[in-house]
């Protein structure tokens, strides 16, 4: 019973030190990283804290604006293995390709990024691969751009979690 008594001791020791220590951790965390604190609050802020979840998903296809054509006599091809870059203030965040179905999902964590930030113009959804690889009739200059459009947002076990979409893709040519 004395071993008991005294893990039981020792536990209640370590969580009261994780207690008071907690606040002083996450008001850091706060000041230092401008993301608000969010995750597990004192206790998660304590070990680095639990940044919030951006995943952004969508649908590529192979047109001028990268999405489906409103021309019924011909249906628009998704545009495969293209390099899609989330870039924020004009710096590369995260990247990926897309599948053979257009498909692509970049989930972002860890980027000390806010959900006003990713929202806002100062982040963006790049296409670095030429139109003319999905068909030779587009223009092999440009790239396509997309602001960002919140999907919904879920929170649980300590995360905030936010579904972005891409908005309506547009070709900016190069100069």
């Amino acid at each position: 019973m004395t071993m008991l008594r005294n893990k039981n001791i020792t536990f209640s020791l370590m969580l009261m030190c994780l207690i008071v220590v907690s606040p002083i951790a996450n008001a850091q965390l706060i000041g230092g990283s401008g993301n608000g604190g969010s995750g597990l609050g004192g206790i998660g802020s304590l070990f680095g804290g639990l940044p919030d979840v951006f995943n952004i998903q969508g649908l590529l296809m192979c047109s001028a604006t990268g999405t489906v054509s409103t021309n019924n006599e011909t249906s628009t091809p998704p545009f495969p293995n293209a390099d899609v870059v989330f870039q924020c203030d004009g710096r590369n965040v995260s990247s990926t390709t897309t599948t053979a179905n257009g498909l692509f999902s970049i989930p972002t964590v860890g980027t000390l990024l806010s959900p006003s930030s990713v929202l806002n113009s100062a982040c963006r959804l790049i296409v670095t691969t030429p139109l003319s690889n999905c068909n030779v009739s587009l223009p092999a200059n440009g790239i396509l751009m997309a602001p960002l459009s919140l999907a919904g947002t879920a929170a649980g076990g300590g995360l905030n979690i936010f579904s972005i979409v891409p908005s309506a893709f547009s070709l900016l040519p190069f100069v």
